[in-house]
């Protein structure tokens, strides 16, 4: 069973994405998911672009696409030099222009990660899909960043075939650099005027550069861009809102499952030269931890020389699954240049209409596989206990994750953003629904089927269900309205009102007797409440909660307040 949960954990959060590096169609559970369906892109030896009707021109060359259902897909089309060799930590460069016309008829290999305990993957990774219906012209583009904490994940993980057709719009979904070849604020590296070391988001504004400069040969209006992501790239889309760098760069936004998470450098600084330490001990760098970590703070070229010279796949093993802890691996860095210092705090914001979308259940998947249920500690509770400490966790943390990624990030913009923020609340599978989803509710990614039938969690439940599907079929047709308005409301569809601090109401989704539901109520609360009701729940005992609080529920993206309220320490180190 723990090995089973595990893998379905992995599968569903995009944190170990070994079966994502494949398609979608086969990702179920994280590394025995299924043959990878990816193949590397080659430059076609012959092409007909005067006559191909899937042949586009590009800035950089023209590009051969494929069709299916209805959707013509164009795989893994460059939008940046490797990031190898002396591009490893830089600014992403131009890639050399190409000739002949590229194939593009078949997925791409994903990011350089860790996936089935190895490095896999590609460090070629600045490259993107278009998808878009048939016949397609000016319609609104969809930008849309993979999960995986920034560390795993892929192009796949969002299948756009069927979304361009049945919401009218041209999508792209990207790769960029992963883990600390994507996130590296080391001193050493940020010695020139103007440096971060927040490359994977410089990756994603060439991007939507590339976007802005050529999807109207794919169809898309280059002046109706939505960014959107889930998970980690919801949080990437929450932090473009404070960011100079993406000011300009889109119309709307749509953060799945988000949040506000930015990271102090000094902090990150510390904390990655604390796991890149035990290479330079190996290299004779230095002659213990404590000393390789002093060296690896410096801004040394010895130290830069030293980094740029370590091989990929040991760099690639570092800070493993983060978990939803930033302290693990820290990224997105208050570094005064892609990001403000002060964070979210800040009174400048890109504003642009905002949808944030959260499930109701969104701490299952973390909390039911969390290794620490196995641990010698956790073996101290009896079979009931620890059951009742599991969902003790899951149901209070879940109310904290779902008001972290909507409810607090509304009230933290509010009074500097000009834009409207609407909220929704996916409530489908929870255990208040007509339709639960045991043990795992309204899940992290809970949204992703209503999007595509070919997803990750197809393995959890049979999301082809007529109450699903219908409440799919409103929520696609919000979204079309969003993409081509900024504003989510249209003729026949539930009233979506933009949340206000005097009306601070959520779009809820739900569903009952086949038929799906939605409507806009207030279902927010606060960290304080939520703790005052984990103080007063007796279904666990004092033991399995306070074991809940202090190793499950503790450092995560949502649990500050938690943190200073209990007396947890921090983790970074």
């Amino acid at each position: 069973m723990r090995k089973y949960l595990a893998l379905l954990l992995a599968a569903a959060l995009t944190l170990s994405l070994a079966a994502c590096g494949g398609s979608t169609q086969q990702a179920a559970a994280p590394d025995d998911a299924g043959e990878s369906a990816e193949t590397e892109v080659e430059a076609a030896e012959t092409a007909e672009p005067e006559t191909d009707a899937l042949t586009r021109q590009t800035q950089y060359g023209s590009v051969q696409g494929t069709s299916e259902n209805g959707a013509e897909i164009w795989y893994a089309i460059p939008y940046g030099a490797a990031p190898v060799g002396e591009l490893r930590w830089t600014p992403p460069q131009d890639p050399e222009a190409w000739t002949d016309a590229l194939d593009c008829t078949s997925p791409g290999e994903m990011a350089y990660q860790m996936a089935s305990g190895a490095a896999s993957g590609t460090e070629d990774c600045l490259n993107l899909d278009v998808y878009a219906p048939e016949g397609a012209e000016n319609l609104p583009v969809l930008v849309f960043l993979h999960g995986g904490n920034n560390q795993t994940g892929n192009t796949k993980e969002l299948i756009g075939s069927e979304l361009v057709v049945n919401d009218e719009c041209v999508f792209v979904t990207l790769n960029y650099r992963l883990g600390i070849f994507g996130f590296n604020c080391l001193p050493a590296l940020q010695t020139e005027e103007g440096a971060t070391g927040n490359y994977a988001m410089l990756d994603v504004a060439k991007a939507l550069d590339w976007v802005k400069e050529n999807i109207a040969a794919f169809g898309g209006n280059p002046d109706n861009i939505t960014i959107s992501g889930f998970s980690a790239g919801g949080r990437d889309v929450m932090a473009m809102l404070v960011s100079p760098l993406f000011a300009g760069k889109f119309e709307q936004a749509i953060a799945f499952s988000g949040g506000m998470t930015i990271a102090d450098v000094s902090e990150s600084v510390s904390a990655i030269a604390a796991a890149v330490a035990p290479l330079a001990v190996e290299d004779g760098k230095a002659d213990d931890e404590a000393a390789a970590k002093a060296w690896l703070m410096t801004d040394g070229e010895d130290v830069k020389e030293w980094l740029y010279g370590v091989s990929s796949e040991r760099l690639c093993a570092l800070m493993g699954n983060a978990g939803i802890r930033m302290s693990v691996f820290p990224h997105l860095y208050n570094d005064g240049v892609v990001f403000p210092v002060e964070g979210f705090e800040t009174d400048t914001w890109n504003s642009v209409p905002v949808i944030m979308l959260t499930g109701s259940t969104e701490f299952s998947f973390f909390d039911y596989g969390d290794a620490f249920w196995d641990s010698e500690a956790a073996s101290a509770l009896d079979e009931a206990d620890l059951q009742a400490a599991k969902d003790f966790a899951n149901t209070y943390g879940s109310d904290m994750y779902r008001i972290f990624n909507a409810q607090c990030s509304a009230e933290a913009m509010y009074d500097n953003y000009t834009s409207d923020i609407y909220l929704c609340q996916v409530d489908y599978g929870g255990a208040d629904s007509a339709y639960t989803i045991d043990p795992y509710g309204a899940f992290h990614g809970i949204f992703v089927p209503m999007l595509s039938s070919v997803n990750n969690y197809s393995a959890l439940y049979d999301f082809s269900e007529p109450g699903y599907q219908n409440m799919a079929a409103a929520f696609n047709a919000h979204l079309k309205n969003f993409l081509a308005t900024g504003d989510p409301n249209g003729e026949g569809l539930a009233e979506w009102s933009a949340w206000t601090p005097e009306n601070p109401v959520s779009m809820v989704l739900d569903a009952a007797d086949g038929a799906g539901s939605g409507e806009c109520r207030d279902v927010s609360t606060t960290y304080a409440d939520i703790m005052s009701r984990m103080d007063a729940d007796e279904s666990v005992s004092e033991e399995g909660k306070n074991l809940a609080i202090a190793n499950v529920m503790n450092g995560r993206w949502f649990s500050a307040a938690l943190d200073e309220r209990y007396g947890n320490p921090s983790l970074w180190k």
